[in-house]
């Protein structure tokens, strides 16, 4: 074994061991430190004064387009309108949407024409039809608290936010192995990243249940229509703006959410959603935030694909060198140290999952936590293989909109509970 190698060999080790560090820092950011802790819930309410205007882009979106609308009509808020986007293309979805405004003036159809359709583009679209004076971003599938604007509204007024970050939960955690570890992300990372990039001044918001003041997002110029990743990159303009964003997540708000019915469609979502990162990373918009330590962490954010495609490509080439090369002991320990990050990880994750089914009044059998557990490998290979992909995409200049399909397994799963 050449000295070079061994020199090589340790730097990847060291790296992997930060990346492994930092991810389970962040994960448990609100619960590892007395500032942090009593961050995630939202303020209570007191009498509305706000006016919001929800756009709900919808695309081939007609089995559950009718129930989001009708949920986010039932908000205990006075004043809101829902702006729903079709395309020119797709008379089904248009069908549900017109005849939800027939039913409620409240609904306005958006038709888009753009000869390339993504969500960015709806999303703008609507941007200069919005009336209120706080702009709120659903998907077609979510499931709504009935009280969540009256804390939003709260929320702007109590922490004197430009923008609020609401939670979003994925629940049909038992639809596959890997529903469940996508479950745990989204947990992760609305009750506790979220509010720590929030507190840092650098923050990739979510792509739902953001609400953005309206005339701070038309000053901005709206969303990115050709970024895949158009809620973090306006995450990270605003962020360079000086823009305070507020997150907050009460399980009882959390917006409900399903997992890709499929893992082909987990992998095209995160493939999206990396190569999304990637360009945000090119664009260098995040170069102009004021602290050298935010533009850190932004690279840092922005470059994860890379690093999860380069985790991925070591796998074999670590269990190549096992058969090919002789090391030493100590070496061979020195590159387990990675390892102690991950395991503690996958404890924090069962506690996770504990706290999760305590927050949502469920009740976890030892087949979840197995599960947990046997799918924590074969999930990171999967995420590597999205990035890898994303990376190949990114590089081929391959940047069409790969949309996630919505079946409404979480709305089967509140049927099955009720």
């Amino acid at each position: 074994m050449t000295v070079a190698f061994v020199i090589l060999y340790s730097l990847v080790t060291a790296v992997l061991f930060i990346v492994a560090a930092t991810t389970l820092i962040w994960m448990i950011d609100s619960w590892r430190t007395p500032r942090a802790l009593g961050q995630m819930p939202f303020p209570a309410p007191d009498e509305p004064r706000l006016s919001f205007s929800l756009i709900v882009p919808a695309r081939h979106e007609e089995a559950v387009l009718a129930d989001t609308v009708r949920r986010l009509l039932e908000q205990n808020h006075p004043s809101l309108e829902v702006l729903v986007v079709v395309g020119d293309d797709d008379p089904g979805t248009a069908a549900v949407a017109h005849r939800l405004a027939l039913r409620d003036r409240r609904v306005k159809v958006v038709v888009d024409d753009s000869p390339v359709k993504n969500k960015p583009k709806a999303l703008n679209r609507a941007l200069p039809l919005c009336a209120g004076k706080i702009v709120g971003v659903f998907d077609a599938e979510d499931e709504v608290a009935h009280e969540l604007l009256e804390h939003v509204d709260a929320c702007f007024r109590k922490t004197h936010a430009h923008v609020v970050q609401g939670g979003v939960q994925l629940m049909n955690y038992r639809s596959s192995w890997w529903a469940l570890r996508n479950t745990l992300e989204y947990f992760f990372w609305f009750s506790s990243r979220l509010h720590f990039h929030a507190r840092s001044g650098f923050i990739p918001l979510g792509g739902n249940t953001v609400f953005i003041r309206t005339d701070l997002l038309r000053l901005v110029g709206g969303w990115d229509t050709e970024c895949l990743a158009e809620d973090c990159e306006l995450g990270i303009r605003l962020s360079v703006a000086g823009a305070h964003v507020a997150v907050a997540y009460s399980p009882e708000l959390a917006t409900r959410e399903e997992t890709p019915p499929s893992l082909r469609g987990l992998i095209k979502q995160r493939t999206r959603w990396n190569q999304g990162y990637l360009q945000v990373l090119r664009k260098g918009e995040w170069r102009r935030l004021p602290t050298r330590s935010k533009r850190w962490m932004a690279r840092y954010l922005l470059a994860s694909p890379f690093l999860q495609a380069f985790a991925g490509v070591l796998v074999p080439v670590s269990l190549l060198s096992m058969v090919l090369f002789k090391a030493p002991a100590v070496f061979v320990l020195f590159t387990f140290v990675p390892l102690m990050p991950t395991v503690a990880t996958i404890a924090v994750e069962i506690i996770g999952l504990a706290e999760f089914n305590r927050m949502f009044a469920l009740k976890a059998r030892f087949r979840d936590y197995a599960k947990l557990v046997a799918g924590a490998i074969p999930y990171q290979l999967l995420l590597s293989v999205a990035a890898i992909r994303a990376s190949v995409r990114e590089v081929r200049g391959q940047r069409g909109w790969e949309k996630t399909e919505h079946v409404g397994a979480h709305r089967e799963l509140e049927v099955i509970g009720s």
